[in-house]
């Protein structure tokens, strides 16, 4: 599966840069008030809401904020009703592209994401068009300065990962969700400190994509992240480290 995660790191890499913090501030109050709505607001009893708040806290956001979205997605404060929807499609070079929707106008946000896909030489399709492609998994990825592969692979195996694997300077970290917090505390008692580390579509192949049409790719998944009512997108293409050390300069 090499490759599966490179837009997950290149995403990562991108600066939240002040003028961005509010609009992912907002992504991530929104999946806190959806973890709290479909499993209650104690964080102890509901593993996909105490994941969200982790993830925000990742992103600094203030606690108030973090209460503020869990008592909005209990009912105690007013708030919008939200839609769990996933969007389909193609995108340069037959890359499949998921996109994991949170609306409160399922019509608008539909035509504005296939525009999106048309403007970027995609192409948005039908439900489970290429939903197929994709397993939900645990990902870390660890930067190769904080382990070697042999002490990461014995910690991860214990902690019931399934897979580690090299990606040039990092380690990548795959396991089922349901063992996502267990890894994450064994990484964390072990003094590795992953540099991302989240639960997300993993695609089982991958497309090897040139540097132009990567560069077509990326800002198709660019395009897309930057929307509103977009939580995640995923994509099953593979980029040569070349080609992507070409397209980061």
């Amino acid at each position: 599966m090499a490759g599966h995660s490179h837009w997950a790191g290149i995403k990562h890499k991108k600066a939240i840069v002040d003028a961005k913090r509010g609009k992912l501030w907002s992504k991530l109050s929104r999946a806190i008030m959806v973890a709290a709505k479909t499993g209650g607001g104690d964080p102890d009893a509901n593993p996909r809401l105490r994941h969200a708040i982790a993830e925000a806290k990742a992103a600094n956001m203030p606690n108030e904020n973090i209460t503020r979205a869990i008592k909005k997605g209990t009912g105690e404060l007013a708030a919008e009703q939200l839609e769990e929807l996933v969007y389909e499609g193609y995108g340069p070079g037959g890359v499949a592209v998921l996109c994991e929707i949170l609306t409160d106008n399922r019509n608008r946000t539909a035509s504005e994401v296939r525009k999106i896909f048309e403007r970027h030489g995609g192409k948005m399709g039908t439900s489970g068009c290429v939903a197929w492609q994709f397993q939900r998994k645990g990902l870390f990825i660890i930067p190769a300065d904080q382990t070697d592969e042999e002490t990461l692979m014995e910690i991860a195996l214990e902690a019931e990962a399934q897979d580690v694997q090299t990606q040039g300077n990092k380690f990548e970290v795959l396991c089922e969700p349901a063992q996502f917090e267990q890894v994450a505390q064994a990484l964390e008692q072990a003094g590795i400190a992953p540099e991302m580390k989240k639960i997300t579509l993993i695609p089982q192949t991958t497309v090897d994509l040139d540097a132009e049409t990567g560069r077509k790719v990326l800002k198709l998944l660019e395009a897309l992240d930057e929307h509103d009512d977009v939580q995640n997108v995923v994509a099953n293409f593979n980029i040569p480290e070349e080609v992507l050390a070409e397209l980061e300069s």
